[in-house]
């Protein structure tokens, strides 16, 4: 069984981040890990309060992984501060970890900043070493620089984000208003990967679910652009499945094949 690394924030109501992570890579069929790099108080309707994993305790995280286990994929969400960003990037650079897919988060769906403001110049250094960047339109708009509008835009802020060292890069359009298609930037050339917009609210998680997918795909062996098609048919039928928790916004269905198989409606 291939075995894939999640470097995230965890999130209490289990909706996103390591949680969300180690769901995915279990419904997809690879042995899930996790360093944690802060705690979140959160449930569906938003982030309460959050608190830093100090940066050492991180780096024996990854050290206790790596001098164990052979890694075969590594995906990185939430990295709130600096420091911790430093130490990430300078272990994987030392393990020699591979095909590392970072999810960029910066602001919760909520508005709350998990990724400190100052901090955002410093996420450019783990941009470099990272095999795809799956950025949303807003943190797109971030890294690039510019504003996105249109598809054009997406494709002139992939060639951006490109730029700063990325070998591929995964533009997602969920935040655009008419449609759901993400732009991929693979060997200089550009694929559209369609979706459809769902009529849900519950889309809690669904960035570090599809960039986890991804991380579990390739893991497994496929390519950039075959990991990131299975993905994103893998995260519609969970936002087709998505379901309500609390009072905000719900998680994806993670588990929908399982559920179903057991008989379970939810």
């Amino acid at each position: 069984m291939k075995k894939v690394l999640t470097i995230a924030g965890s999130d209490s109501c289990g909706g996103a981040g390591i949680q969300a992570d180690l769901k995915t890579m279990s419904a997809l069929g690879v042995y899930g890990m996790s360093v944690i790099t802060a705690i979140t108080a959160q449930n569906t309707v938003g982030v309460k309060k959050s608190m830093d994993v100090d940066s050492d305790m991180i780096e024996a995280q990854i050290k206790a992984i790596f001098d164990d286990i052979k890694v075969d994929a590594v995906k990185i969400g939430m990295v709130s501060n600096s420091n911790s960003i430093e130490v990430i990037k300078k272990l994987l650079i030392k393990y020699k970890a591979s095909n590392i897919v970072l999810d960029p988060v910066m602001v919760s769906k909520s508005g709350y900043h998990l990724l400190k403001v100052k901090a955002e110049e410093s996420l450019k250094q783990l941009v470099e070493i990272a095999d795809l960047v799956t950025p949303n339109i807003p943190e797109a708009e971030v890294l690039a620089k510019m504003k996105i509008k249109n598809e054009d835009d997406m494709k002139e802020a992939a060639k951006r984000i490109e730029a700063l060292g990325a070998k591929n890069v995964l533009v997602k359009g969920g935040h655009r208003l008419n449609d759901a298609n993400d732009i991929l930037l693979t060997g200089n050339y550009f694929i559209k990967v369609k979706g459809k917009r769902i009529d849900t609210k519950n889309t809690h998680g669904t960035g570090c679910t599809l960039s986890s997918a991804i991380a579990s795909f390739l893991s497994r062996g496929l390519s950039i652009s075959e990991a990131v098609r299975f993905s994103k048919e893998y995260i519609t039928k969970a936002i087709e499945n998505s379901f309500s928790i609390g009072n905000g916004v719900g998680p994806v269905g993670h588990f929908v094949e399982l559920y179903k198989s057991a008989g379970i409606k939810f």
